[in-house]
């Protein structure tokens, strides 16, 4: 004891170096803590994907992919919802029923000149007692059509200068990649000759490889640069490639210097006034996975729609983008092979199909049929595991089709 009765100092010196090291073991428990957490997130997205798909699954996770991965809302603009009128119900064409039943239809919207004739919801989700009808799904590949009418913007806002620009002047990153060399038409087309496997029922396919990147968090930006091997020279040969509208994403991002959410927002569905805010599923990096992440209702599938069958005007009169870019974009000018569906600039046009008659397409059996000369357009969702066996995507358009004619 001193001489006042208070204890010395010097021993509380010696307890302070004890109370940082509990400091330090805290704040790495902390940071242990925090890095579980952000690996249990890590790991719960990847068991999303390898569970994606399965039966008693996939129809709640393609209304769900907002909690089953990272993602960015596109805020509506606070305008209300364009106007869809109904009008009577139509007579839907025979064997209608048992085919949204064998292919696992989930949403249908069926528009004559903007006028509701027929909705309706199949499959119900256990659990989900909302509003069917307010439910954003999953477009997959539909998101590539969306794509090709905001590049049509962009090209003729002068953000773009031309088509036959090599991608790698608006990505310079693609430079010594399989991109190096390939025209933004070129992409557009699917015919950049990348060697890249999409199938789907391979677990270490580029398409599956592609999945567990957004999975664990990664780029998808590095994982397109990361390519390197091509099967032909680019325009010469078509094939279906997804992660080449992933390098249009890039494209368009690096000709603006602006995020795919915010450009596709206020280029293309602010005008649009959908009726539930949309959002794109991203990467780790808060990229958008341009090449099929987008999730809207089905009646604003719809409403896109309407607005290309419109030659690019809404259906309150706003012009989204001009007539001839619809024209273009959706003429079969790709270099496909003999006896296969035709492809323009991100769209597809079946054999057998007429003028003005073009189809957005989405594994599992996502569609955006667009009759322009009867003024029909057909959005449907679903969860159809067999979407890829022999004669199926043939009778869906078949059934597409049918549905059109009904209204004449």
């Amino acid at each position: 004891m001193t001489e006042t009765g208070t204890p010395p100092l010097r021993p509380a010196r010696r307890r302070r170096p004890l109370r940082l090291a509990f400091r330090g073991v805290a704040a790495v428990a902390l940071f242990a803590l925090a890095a579980a957490i952000w690996q249990q997130d890590r790991l719960t997205r990847l068991a999303a994907v390898l569970t994606l798909f399965e039966p008693d699954r996939i129809v709640g996770n393609f209304t769900a992919m907002d909690r089953l991965f990272e993602s960015r809302t596109m805020p509506l603009s606070g305008a209300p919802a364009s106007e869809q009128p109904r009008g009577p119900d139509m007579q839907m064409p025979p064997g209608f029923d048992a085919w949204a039943a064998e292919r696992s239809v989930t949403a249908i919207v069926v528009l004559k000149d903007g006028v509701i004739r027929h909705e309706s919801y199949p499959l119900s989700e256990p659990g989900r007692e909302d509003d069917p009808a307010l439910r954003t799904r999953i477009s997959w590949s539909v998101a590539k059509s969306f794509l090709s009418v905001l590049t049509g913007i962009l090209l003729e806002e002068g953000a773009i200068q031309s088509l036959d620009d090599p991608v790698t002047r608006y990505v310079p990153a693609l430079q010594g990649s399989a991109y190096d060399g390939t025209s933004l038409r070129q992409l557009m087309w699917m015919a950049s000759g990348v060697v890249f496997d999409e199938d789907y029922l391979d677990f270490w396919s580029d398409i599956n490889k592609m999945g567990r990147v957004l999975a664990l968090g990664r780029s998808m930006d590095a994982f397109a640069a990361g390519l390197t091997d091509t099967f032909a020279p680019p325009g010469t040969d078509w094939q279906y490639v997804s992660i080449d509208t992933h390098v249009l994403g890039m494209v368009l991002r690096g000709a603006t210097g602006r995020p795919l959410p915010d450009l596709m927002k206020e280029k293309l569905l602010d005008p649009l006034r959908l009726e539930v805010e949309p959002y794109y599923v991203t990467d780790g990096y808060g990229v958008a996975f341009a090449l099929g992440g987008l999730n809207l209702t089905t009646r604003d599938y719809a409403r896109f729609g309407d607005m290309v069958a419109r030659g690019g005007v809404t259906a309150d009169g706003a012009r989204i983008v001009s007539e001839a870019w619809i024209a273009e974009s959706t003429a079969a000018t790709a270099p496909t092979g003999e006896g296969e569906s035709g492809y323009g600039y991100q769209w597809w046009i079946p054999e057998g199909s007429g003028p003005g008659q073009v189809l957005a397409r989405g594994v599992y059996g996502q569609y955006i049929h667009i009759d322009r000369p009867r003024g029909v357009v057909i959005a449907v969702n679903a969860a159809d595991r067999l979407f890829r066996d022999p004669g199926v995507h043939e009778a869906n358009v078949a059934m597409l089709r049918q549905i059109a004619e009904a209204l004449d």
